[in-house]
């Protein structure tokens, strides 16, 4: 009971085990290979182009962003006018035709400006001449002639008043000193960035073709990784093979050492079993006569008269017989016979050589693939010069000198005009800077002048009273009044001009830009004349213009893809991967090897098996033996019995009747300790043999059978799954490999579209023009104009006020006394109750 189901549970767990190891191996042979996650399975490649790059510029948020944005609008309401496409077609075709009249209707808005300056300069200079020559006469700036209650109003209404048109022009002023730094500021480097983007640019087309071959020199870096995968690739094949087969063949090694192990066990415990069972037969044999006499003398002495209390030992010795009879048990003769010869094989051998045959499959692998290996390494030489036809073969030197001689002509023809513009400029931020501060001088005139004529009023007793201090205070607001009236026409001059220039390119270059109606002028056939053709100057594409040029290159295109070539190129059709690994992929697809080619169990060894499940050990009957063993050698206890004859010794009183049962007490004792103690030690070794024979006889043919079956499946199995796992481990391998040119070739494109051969940096530089011209210089530009402007039609109400404050800071000619008041009349003159002067 007990040791069959030991036997079925060891049974059953070996049977998981060894279908665990096959779904480890489907479970391994099912595995997606790992995509690379870890640096290193990411090619990283260096770029040494970025310093012929054009950088973009962006408009940079300002303080003075609303001041800009008032401008703008100021300037649209002066110029409302669209793009004037024919007014510029006829001034770039035909200068001589065009009439005055189409441009002043252009810029009537312009010409209004114009007038309103005009009147500015000629009114203001003549009014302060009429007011030079009044204060000649004593009759501007002078002095009140009578005092009235509501003079101080009129006053303080002044003052605030003054006090406001100082504050707007002062903000006025200081705007318009930081937007003249501005443009100071932002004209040099723009001016200078002209020309050096024209370089920029030319050195980007006649860097293009080192550009290519440093972009295919770099195929160095898949092909060194490739090449160090291939280092390590029929080590790794080996060892996956081996790792997803391990646990099978080695289960399959382990049931067989098991059942070597039960062959040679039951063959030691038959043979055991034989011995013993005859050595029992022939002692007992003996042993009978001699137990037979012992127990007839024991008898007759328990049976004697002289015996004292004898009978109650009488009946245990009677019953001194033989017990167990193992002549009677079956005989395993038939079996050892069957068995003899056995192992004829020697299994520990045959193991320990299946196991170094499958143990040295990754250096097996390594031999084998070794050619493999040298051919793929040929095939990447091959590959490296597919990869350098891309260099060989792009067609962009021939067709980018246009590009480049036009980029030139304009640089040489750009000097010139810039060295005027920046003379131009250095004249304008001078005359800025002397107008702003002879404003600022007079708003110190107004404040010193305010503040002295408010403190003399303070101070004076009597209207009529002079006071040198608010004296002063007149006479400092009559000199800021007289530079007001001899700087005005200059600083209208200045706003006017700065405003010409600023406010047309705003209105006509810049805000056209914006909206792309510039492009869409020089694209219109006709409105340029054939030596400013661009679209020929460039070289670009028949079917293009300088728009869509301008789109697809700021979208990444590359210059193949703008420029006029005699064929058309498709960079994708020569990055396609299948064009640089199909010989890399199909060797790799066409390697087979033979790794899983193992004897487990030789003929001789299966033959040994197979003998051993048909001889019969299972047949024995295994329950008869253990049946027998159950019986004592002797029905009565030899040892038992001698106590008991011992203890009869004691109570006789007969010598002699005493004498005699000590005797046989000795001989019982003698029997027990030299026969039938060994017969037990038999009979105890015959229990072990029996006990694993018994425990081992059902399940043996049911064993050997699934042994021997799934051997023969592992052997089987091994070629067909170590080719399988070989593909795998290949087709893993592969698509490896591929990632890595699929990087490099996706590089290539990316690297020559959007740097080596990209035609980006030209829409940069348009747009790097944009922002220069009209956000960096335009826009503070304006706002100087405008701010300065501010400061000189403020100046008309300064002059009124401050003129009209200088009569409040000087002494009274005549006062007024007002009936019924004695603040403003101190002496009583009787029957006059007003005086009028």
């Amino acid at each position: 009971g007990a040791p069959g189901s030991l036997l079925a549970t060891a049974g059953a767990m070996r049977a998981v085990g060894l279908l665990l190891a096959w779904a480890l191996l489907h479970l391994a042979a099912s595995q997606q290979c790992h995509h690379p996650s870890s640096p290193g399975g990411v090619l990283r490649f260096t770029d040494r182009h970025a310093e012929i790059r054009v950088p973009a510029l962006h408009r940079v948020p300002s303080s003075l962003d609303p001041l800009y944005g008032l401008v703008r609008r100021c300037l649209d309401l002066i110029q409302q006018n669209p793009l004037p496409t024919e007014l510029l077609r006829t001034a770039l075709n035909d200068p001589g035709s065009l009439r005055t009249s189409q441009v002043v209707q252009y810029e009537l808005g312009y010409v209004v400006c114009a007038a309103v300056a005009l009147l500015f300069t000629v009114a203001v200079p003549v009014a302060g001449m009429c007011f030079c020559y009044c204060r000649s006469r004593r009759r501007c700036g002078g002095r009140l002639r009578a005092h009235r209650r509501s003079l101080g109003c009129r006053r303080r209404c002044l003052l605030a008043c003054l006090s406001f048109t100082s504050l707007v022009i002062l903000i006025s002023v200081t705007c318009a000193f930081v937007t003249s730094q501005r443009v100071k500021g932002q004209m040099e480097p723009g001016l200078g960035a002209v020309p050096s983007t024209l370089r920029t640019l030319r050195q980007h087309l006649a860097n293009v073709p080192q550009g290519v071959q440093m972009v295919v020199d770099k195929f160095e870096v898949p092909r060194k990784q490739i090449i160090s995968d291939l280092g390590g690739l029929s080590r790794s094949v080996g060892l996956s093979i081996h790792g997803q087969l391990k646990a099978m063949t080695y289960a399959a090694l382990a049931d067989l050492q098991d059942r070597a192990g039960d062959l040679r066990t039951s063959l030691h415990h038959l043979q055991i079993l034989h011995r013993t069972a005859r050595a029992l037969a022939a002692a007992r044999a003996e042993l009978e006569p001699a137990l037979r006499e012992r127990r007839n003398r024991v008898v007759a002495l328990l049976d004697d008269p002289r015996c004292t209390s004898c009978a109650s030992v009488l009946g245990r010795a009677q019953g001194l017989e033989l017990g167990a009879d193992y002549g009677k048990v079956p005989s395993v003769e038939k079996v050892l016979k069957a068995l003899a010869g056995l192992p004829r094989s020697d299994f520990a051998e045959m193991i320990r050589q299946g196991n170094g045959t499958f143990n040295s499959i990754p250096e097996l692998a390594v031999e084998r693939m070794a050619q493999v290996i040298q051919d793929l390494r040929g095939d990447l030489a091959g590959t490296a010069e597919k990869v350098q036809s891309i260099a060989d073969g792009f067609p962009l030197p021939d067709y980018t000198r246009p590009v480049s001689e036009a980029l030139l002509k304009a640089e040489e023809r750009s000097q010139p005009y810039l060295r005027e513009v920046e003379r131009f400029e250095r004249y304008r931020w001078i005359a800025g800077t002397v107008l702003c501060s002879i404003i600022l001088l007079i708003l110190s005139c107004n404040v010193t002048g305010m503040a002295l004529g408010a403190y003399g009023l303070s101070k004076r007793e009597d209207p009529s009273d002079y006071e040198c201090r608010g004296e002063a205070g007149a006479k400092f607001l009559l000199v800021g009044v007289g530079l007001a009236f001899l700087f005005s026409w200059l600083l209208i001059l200045l706003v006017f001009a700065t405003f010409l220039v600023g406010g047309n390119i705003q209105t006509l270059v810049c805000r056209n830009w914006v909206n792309q109606e510039i492009y869409k002028f020089i694209d219109t056939p006709g409105n340029l004349p054939p030596s400013m053709n661009v679209t020929h100057q460039l070289n670009l594409r028949r079917d293009s213009n300088l728009s869509s040029a301008y789109r697809e290159c700021k979208s990444g295109a590359g210059l193949w893809e703008v420029l006029q070539l005699d064929r058309s190129y498709d960079l994708d059709e020569h990055l396609k991967t299948p064009k640089y690994t199909a010989d890399f992929q199909k060797r790799l697809g066409d390697f087979t090897a033979n790794l899983g080619d193992v004897r487990l169990l030789r003929s001789e060894g299966r033959q040994d098996l197979e003998t051993f499940a048909r001889s019969g050990v299972d047949e024995v009957d295994y329950g008869r033996f253990q049946e027998e063993m159950k019986n004592p050698v002797v029905q009565t206890s030899l040892p038992g019995l001698a106590r008991n004859l011992e203890g009869l010794q004691k109570m006789q009183r007969n010598s002699t009747v005493a004498g005699r049962l000590a005797a046989e007490a000795r001989a019982l004792w003698h029997m027990q300790n030299s026969t039938v103690q060994s017969q037990e030690a038999l009979v105890a070794k015959l229990g072990e043999s029996v006990q694993f024979l018994s425990r081992l006889a059902p399940h043996l043919k049911e064993r050997v059978k699934r042994t021997l079956a799934t051997t023969a499946s592992v052997e089987a199995r091994l070629p067909v799954q170590a080719q399988q796992i070989l593909r795998q481990e290949l087709g893993c391998f592969t698509r490896k490999e591929l990632r890595y040119f699929s990087q490099y070739l996706n590089w290539v494109g990316q690297t020559l579209r959007e740097d080596v051969a990209s035609c980006q940096p030209l829409a940069t530089a348009l747009d790097n023009g944009r922002v220069i011209l009209c956000d960096r210089i335009a826009d503070p530009w304006n706002a100087f104009w405008f701010s300065l402007g501010c400061c000189t039609f403020f100046l008309i109400p300064n002059i009124i006020f401050a003129v009209r404050l200088t009569k409040h800071f000087r002494p009274i000619r005549n006062r007024l006394i007002s009936t019924g008041s004695e603040e403003t009349c101190p002496f009583h003159i009787p029957r006059v109750t007003a005086l009028k002067l």
